[in-house]
């Protein structure tokens, strides 16, 4: 049994499909119902199972709505992925703190609160909790301050609960993907100079798709990786050794 959070598009759907594949079971937590609906389909389509829960992650009560529902639908709760963000920046004097408060929140707080919200199954399972970080995690941005830095405090918080839950038999990673084709970076098509360079830096000379990403996240939530906690796993390409 697995949740995914903002599993309706993007990342969260290349990684809630690939783990329907591997025959989990999939809660997606997502805001906009029909998008959910139409992954939903695509997972029975696999042969899988498969419920939405309306969920802002900005609000506790939804993410506890989530787990409820993951337990009185399938039984429990084995897999956590906290994947659901959003970007915001700009000059980094002129940064309001209403846009920092919003993607940090999105970002990092609510991927705590969830994690938090979900330990008391995942300790019943002997779990597993997959977030979902950023290159931009690791090299940071003069354009996206507010995303760079919520997406670096991921990587601290994968560290920290991975250290004080690994008695508890929970293993907590990240994945950290690279320049993946999604709406979020869809815009660089508009703006060739930065898109040829990110294809310059990347060895694979392309852009990613999100379904790549299953099959780190299956590694992650599989048996196969019950002695691997606290680790940030690139899915990018080579674009971070490069």
């Amino acid at each position: 049994m697995a949740l995914v959070t903002g599993g309706n598009g993007g990342i969260g759907r290349g990684i809630g499909l690939g783990l329907a594949g591997a025959g989990a079971r999939i809660v997606i937590a997502a805001r906009d119902a029909a998008k959910t609906e139409r992954v939903i389909a695509e997972i029975k389509e696999l042969g899988g199972s498969a419920v939405g829960v309306a969920c802002d992650v900005m609000r506790r009560s939804d993410l506890e709505l989530a787990v409820q529902t993951a337990r009185e639908t399938f039984g429990g709760l084995h897999i956590l992925v906290n994947n659901a963000g959003i970007v915001g920046g700009g000059p980094p004097a002129e940064i309001a703190e209403e846009i920092w408060d919003r993607v940090v929140d999105t970002n990092l707080k609510a991927s705590f609160q969830c994690a938090q919200v979900a330990f008391p199954l995942l300790r019943e399972s002997g779990g597993k909790v997959i977030n979902v970080a950023s290159e931009y995690a690791l090299f940071g941005s003069e354009r996206v301050l507010p995303y760079s830095a919520s997406k670096g405090g991921v990587l601290q918080l994968t560290k920290s609960l991975a250290i004080a839950w690994a008695r508890e038999r929970i293993q907590v990673n990240a994945i950290i993907p690279g320049w993946i084709r999604t709406a979020m970076t869809a815009p660089l098509d508009h703006y060739p100079p930065m898109r040829d360079l990110i294809l310059q830096r990347t060895p694979a000379g392309r852009f990613g798709e999100p379904e790549e990403l299953a099959g780190a996240a299956v590694f992650l939530a599989s048996r196969a990786s019950d002695f691997v906690t606290g680790i940030a796993l690139p899915v990018d390409g080579g674009y971070a050794i490069s």
